[in-house]
């Protein structure tokens, strides 16, 4: 098995493992409610950016690749 081959079983495995969470836990509370997500709402109009709850998903993740390798 190639290189590549293992990456993408890998990838596989994580998004079956990300979507069981979500199966059975679809409300985290504190998940995009965090200080500095970007919430604007107007009359007919409403913008909704986790920022911070990104940032933060993207250095958890980021970790779990580093300590991986």
């Amino acid at each position: 098995m190639t290189g590549v081959g293992k990456i993408l079983i890998l990838i596989g495995c994580a998004l079956i493992v990300v979507g069981l969470i979500v199966s059975f836990f679809p409300k985290i509370p504190w998940l995009g409610k965090l200080p500095g997500d970007i919430a604007i709402k107007k009359e007919n109009f409403s913008f909704y950016f986790p920022l911070t709850t990104c940032l933060l998903l993207s250095l958890l993740f980021s970790l779990i690749v580093k300590l991986w390798k």
